[in-house]
């Protein structure tokens, strides 16, 4: 049994059986028998079948956002976002898949025609995140099985609850069982579904994990996309507005209690208006409320896996032996559960662990600079390059810089943004692939080329 615990208060909270090797075989090989009569239903039963969905989380908002506090430890206004956040993308998918699915003629002359048509992938495998289960598993999952897919679902063991919910109600609107099918456990169950036939792998999670999948499947020569994590910059040039500034970054360093890909994790600010931002920056992380998830004002959660209270740990000790100057914060919270304080730090530099290797918590380093030169090579040091922004009130010289920025997404005068029009997706170490947009519905599919000729 899988035994789900409140990060916030260690709490025993479920027992879930667990999949294993024999359940997993046996749910692909269903899913792959199933696959072709779902693939043959008419795309306009499909995305009916996903309004229905749609419309049932709407129905389930508070529990569905409750259960997701309670497992992950995100306040409970942070997880109502999230799911109210999916539906924007479902309705984009559902608005864009008949016209992205759709055959395409290219070519038409001396009666020989060109046609290009887009067949499902499969049974695709989707190895799932904790931070954001209904983001990054809808980004997946949704324009999949829009688009003619089985899915073999494994949500992480730190969201498991909300993954059953998830499979729940994509049942009760219409998906069959064998289509959409979760697997519960830990790593060896995610193991066991590399193992399958399957012919495409979507996983969302870390590096060192992201690596080790690409080294298990890549001489299978199946579609793999690789969300992996990132050491977000971004610069605060010298005509920014100090205060707008300051406050978009902390909400965008410490949201989620800065457990997101796209967290800012490091921040280059112009030495004229150095201090003034790093005041307003650590006056509003002072007044961002710490506590109990539950509650409608907490902004800052918990940290959902235990593990990665060391490495916050290290990363402000290792700072602090290098000089770095500790604002506000530094150290875990007292108590049961996984606690950690929102954690500045100022006259940082890059042979500190803070500012090259991701936090994934509430903890930011800001690096004075002297110009715009300094701020891009400092912004490109990195191994990730998943986003980054400029602060200006000059949008040609954000975009000359934001373009020379080894980066999959780039903001100017905002941060931690995602929409399902643009395409997500990472340089570097940041992952292969791409999710969202309309190039993230086709990303499910294998193109087939037409040559037909009149007799």
């Amino acid at each position: 049994m899988l035994k789900i615990h409140n990060p916030a208060t260690g709490a025993l909270i479920a027992e879930v059986p667990e999949s294993n090797v024999d359940i997993v075989t046996q749910r692909t090989r269903a899913a792959r028998a199933a696959q072709p009569a779902w693939a043959a239903t008419p795309l306009e039963v499909r995305l009916q079948v996903m309004q229905r969905f749609r419309a049932a989380l709407v129905a389930e908002l508070e529990p569905l956002a409750s259960t997701l506090t309670k497992e992950v430890g995100k306040p409970i206004r942070q997880s109502r976002n999230e799911i109210n956040g999916l539906l924007g993308r479902i309705d984009f998918f559902v608005m864009q898949a008949a016209t992205t699915l759709a055959p395409q003629q290219l070519f038409d002359e001396g009666g020989t025609r060109e046609v290009l048509s887009f067949d499902a992938l499969g049974v695709v495998a989707n190895i799932s995140a904790w931070n954001y289960p209904y983001f990054v598993g809808g980004n997946v999952f949704v324009p999949a099985l829009l688009a003619g897919n089985a899915v073999l679902y494994k949500p992480s063991e730190f969201a498991t609850l909300t993954g059953l919910h998830i499979a729940r109600l994509l049942h009760e609107s219409g998906v069959p069982t064998d289509v959409f099918v979760p697997l519960i456990g830990r790593g060896d169950v995610g193991a066991a579904l590399l193992a399958q036939d399957v012919n495409g792998v979507f996983f969302t999670g870390s590096y060192a994990t992201g690596a080790k999948i690409a080294q298990t499947v890549g001489a299978r020569f199946i579609k793999l996309q690789l969300e992996l994590g990132g050491k977000d910059p971004t610069y605060v040039a010298e005509d920014a507005d100090v205060k707008i500034a300051a406050e978009s970054l902390a909400d965008g360093a410490m949201y989620n209690a800065g457990q997101s890909c796209c967290s800012v994790e490091r921040v280059y600010v112009h030495e004229s208006i150095h201090d003034a931002f790093v005041a307003a920056f650590v006056e509003t992380v002072r007044g961002f409320k710490i506590g109990d998830p539950g509650s409608e004002e907490t902004y800052i959660g918990a940290i959902t896996r235990a593990p990665q209270l060391d490495v916050l740990d290290a990363q402000v000790a290792d700072a602090l032996a290098k000089g770095a100057t500790l604002r506000v914060g530094g150290k875990r919270l007292a108590g049961p559960g996984n606690w950690f304080e929102p954690t500045v730090f100022t006259e940082v530099d890059h042979s500190m662990e803070l500012m090259r290797e991701e936090s994934f918590g509430p903890v930011i380093g800001i690096q004075k600079v002297f110009g715009d030169a300094e701020a891009l090579r400092l912004m490109n040091d990195t191994r990730y390059g998943l986003t980054a922004g400029v602060f200006t009130k000059d949008e040609a010289r954000a975009r000359a810089l934001l373009a020379k920025v080894n980066a999959g997404s780039v903001y100017w005068n905002c941060c931690d943004r995602v929409s399902p029009r643009l395409p997500w997706s990472g340089h570097g170490d940041s992952g292969v692939g791409l999710t969202l947009s309309a190039l993230g519905i086709q990303t499910f599919t294998r193109p087939r080329a037409w040559h037909l000729r009149q007799p």
